[in-house]
Formats: C-alpha cells, sequence, structure tokens
C-alpha cells in the first residue's frame, strides 16, 4: 500500500483498513483520517499518538480497557479480535500449560484490581514467559506510571499494526 492510496480512501475505507490499529477503538481511527493528507506514514502514526496524548487521563484509561485480557476468556471464547488473536497466538499464549494459565489468571486479576484496567504488552514482541515475568513486576508499580507504561505498550502495539497494514512485512522507521 502506498501513501497517495492512504490519502485519497474515503472515511469508510479507512477505518475498514486502519480501524483496529488501537485495540476496539475505531473512534481513534474516524478522528486520524480527519487529519489526511499525510505525508508520510510516520505522519499516520504521529496523529495517531498525539491524539491518544490529548486524551485526559480517563480517556487513556479507556483505551488501556479496551484490551482483552492475555489468555484470559475472549482468547478461550474464541472472541479476541482478529489481530490480538495472532499476536497472542505469536507469543505462545494459546498453548499454555494448565499452571501458566493459573499463574496468569491469578496475576490479570490483581493487576486489574489494583489499575482498574487490563494489563498491556505488545504480545507480538515478546514471549509468554516474558509476559508473565513483566506482568508480575508491573503490579509494583504506581498507577501513574503504569498508566504511562500502558499506553507506551498500545503505541507499540499500534506499530506493529501499522507495520502490518501499510507495509506487508517491510519495517517502517521505528519510532519507538
Amino acid at each position: 500500500m502506498d501513501l497517495q492510496a492512504v490519502n485519497s480512501m474515503s472515511y469508510e475505507q479507512f477505518l475498514d483498513i486502519f480501524g483496529n490499529i488501537i485495540e476496539k477503538c475505531p473512534i481513534i481511527t474516524a478522528a486520524v483520517w480527519s487529519r489526511r493528507p499525510f505525508s508520510s506514514f510516520g505522519g499516520v502514526e504521529d496523529s495517531v499518538y498525539d491524539f491518544i496524548e490529548s486524551l485526559p487521563i480517563s480517556g487513556k484509561e479507556g483505551i488501556l480497557r479496551c484490551h482483552p485480557d492475555l489468555a484470559g476468556r475472549e482468547l478461550t471464547s474464541g472472541t479476541l479480535t482478529m489481530e490480538s488473536q495472532q499476536e497472542q497466538r505469536q507469543a505462545g499464549l494459546t498453548s499454555l500449560s494448565s499452571r501458566e494459565r493459573e499463574i496468569l489468571t491469578l496475576l490479570n486479576t490483581q493487576y486489574k484490581k489494583k489499575f482498574g484496567f487490563p494489563f498491556v504488552i505488545c504480545a507480538k514482541m515478546s514471549v509468554k514467559e516474558k509476559i508473565i515475568e513483566e506482568l508480575n513486576a508491573r503490579l509494583q508499580n504506581d498507577p501513574s506510571i503504569e498508566l504511562l507504561k500502558g499506553i507506551d505498550e498500545v503505541k507499540k502495539i499500534c506499530h506493529m499494526r501499522m507495520e502490518d497494514i501499510l507495509c506487508k512485512g517491510s519495517p517502517m522507521p521505528t519510532k519507538l
């Protein structure tokens, strides 16, 4: 896909293609469409990040709440978005031992109780052992720090999803 094609997309086309670059938050994609024309693929990404950064704390928490628990109910029931399903599979979260699933469920529950939103990590850039380790470590954070870390992970996920859409395997320049 080239930049001219992105800039010439109708609202509906743009939303169909980029609607889930931020998990279950197509409103962000809708808002970014109005910022066309983009001067680069990085400009699309920058517009998404600028929109997220402009949100109040409650809006950022809302973005995090749109994410599923890792290896949680949505995975086992088959209701994950296509992107999340692929990312969790790639990280090994679809092949957990019963002990790993038990640990992850417990940590996910503790995390949501403490912070009020699910643990978010870019699963595509990790593996199940590292995810469990990171979840356990991040449980020690203050809520304000964890909000920032969660949003940073959302941006990594967005970057990876943008790469998949725009470059079909060709890496975009890393900005993170």
